[in-house]
C-alpha cells in the first residue's frame, strides 16, 4: 500500500469496464465525427521518448499527436489502428467520453477490475518476475538501449498479452490509463491521474505496473505512454456488448 492509496474498505456500484484500452481506430471515429483537435495538435506540446535518454527524461516534439504519437520522424499509426491511442490529454479524454456516452473509471473501480478478486499488488498468478507474460513493459536494464525481446519498443496491439482472470487485457503496461478522482496531495491544484504503468516502465525504474501506484500529470499534458479505457454503468435491462 502507499500513503496515496492506503488499504481501506470501499463500496462501489456495479459497472461495465472495457476489456481493452481504447484504440486508435476507436478514437479516429470520434475525430472524424466531430472534427475534434486534441491539445497536442493545438499547442504542439506532446512528450515523446526515444532510447538513449536518461532515466525519466522525455522530449517535447511539436510534430507528435495521436496520429504520430512518437513524432512524425518515427512514423504514424497507419498499421497500428489496433494499438491504444496515446498523445491525448485528460481533457481530450473527457471530450471523447462525452461524445461516446461513457466515462473514465474511478481509482477504486479501476483497482477492483485490475485486481480481479485478488488482494495483492497484482492479480492472481502475476508477480514482478513473470509480469512480462501479461504486460508490455520495458525489458532493458535501463533506458539507454532498447530491448525488443517482447517484440515491441513502444505500444503493442491491445490484447497481445495475457488477460487477468476477469478478462481485462493490459491493465498493467502498454499505456498508463487515465482515471477520475483526486488525491489529498493534489490540494487545490488541477491534476489528472493514471494507473497501471506503461511500455516505458521497467522492473528497475518506474515499476508502476501494479494496483497500488497512482501517477499524476497535468490535465493538459500529452504523453506517448498515456491512454485510457472506459466504463459504463451496469444495465438493469438486457445486457449488451461493451
Amino acid at each position: 500500500m502507499s500513503l496515496d492509496n492506503p488499504r481501506r474498505t470501499v463500496h462501489i456500484t456495479s459497472f461495465w469496464i472495457a476489456s481493452y484500452e481504447l484504440t486508435n481506430a476507436e478514437f479516429e471515429k470520434f475525430v472524424l465525427a466531430t472534427n475534434y483537435r486534441t491539445l497536442a495538435e493545438r499547442y504542439h506540446n506532446a512528450m515523446v521518448f526515444e532510447p538513449g535518454l536518461a532515466e525519466f527524461r522525455w522530449l517535447q516534439d511539436s510534430t507528435a499527436y495521436w496520429r504520430f504519437p512518437n513524432g512524425i520522424s518515427r512514423g504514424g499509426i497507419q498499421d497500428k489502428m489496433d494499438h491504444p491511442v496515446t498523445c491525448i490529454s485528460f481533457k481530450d479524454v473527457l471530450a471523447y467520453c462525452a461524445w461516446a456516452d461513457c466515462r473514465l473509471p474511478t481509482f477504486e473501480e479501476w483497482e477492483v477490475a485490475a485486481r480481479a478478486g485478488n488482494d495483492g499488488r497484482y492479480f492472481e498468478g502475476v508477480n514482478k518476475e513473470n509480469i512480462g507474460q501479461y504486460a508490455n513493459i520495458w525489458h532493458g536494464s535501463d533506458h539507454l538501449k532498447a530491448d525488443y525481446s517482447d517484440g515491441y519498443m513502444y505500444t503493442s496491439p491491445v490484447g497481445t498479452f495475457k488477460p487477468n482472470p476477469w478478462g481485462l487485457y493490459d491493465v498493467f503496461g502498454n499505456v498508463f490509463e487515465f482515471c477520475s478522482g483526486k488525491l489529498n496531495r493534489d490540494g487545490e491544484r488541477d491534476v489528472a491521474h493514471a494507473r497501471g504503468g506503461s511500455w516505458w516502465c521497467s522492473k528497475r525504474s518506474c515499476s508502476a505496473f501494479n494496483t497500488v501506484y497512482i501517477g499524476s500529470v497535468s490535465p493538459n499534458a500529452s504523453f506517448s505512454n498515456l491512454g485510457f479505457r472506459v466504463v459504463k454503468k451496469a444495465f438493469t435491462t438486457q445486457d449488451k456488448d461493451f
